[in-house]
């Protein structure tokens, strides 16, 4: 099948260079690349989501958590503008 595609600068030259190391085709370089990619993606499964699980963290006495500013200053100094 023929078709066009746009790489990525940064995968192309890697293509190109694999290419040129090994004397096959950029053709052949790039269709064994995405059938490796394919096998490995299949073996790999499927992902579970990523999940981020809240937690209280509690107040610090003396800091007003309603005055930002004040916030700001207090982690990371007076300069924080």
């Amino acid at each position: 099948m023929r078709t066009t595609v746009t790489l990525d600068d940064d995968v192309a030259a890697n293509l190109d260079r694999e290419a040129r190391a090994s004397g096959r085709s950029f053709k052949a370089v790039l269709n064994e690349t995405l059938r490796q990619a394919f096998v490995l993606r299949q073996e790999a499964g499927e992902v579970p989501p990523f999940r981020v699980e809240a937690r209280e963290l509690g107040q610090y006495r003396g800091l007003d958590y309603s005055d930002v500013g004040a916030l700001l200053e207090v982690a990371e100094g007076v300069d924080h503008r």
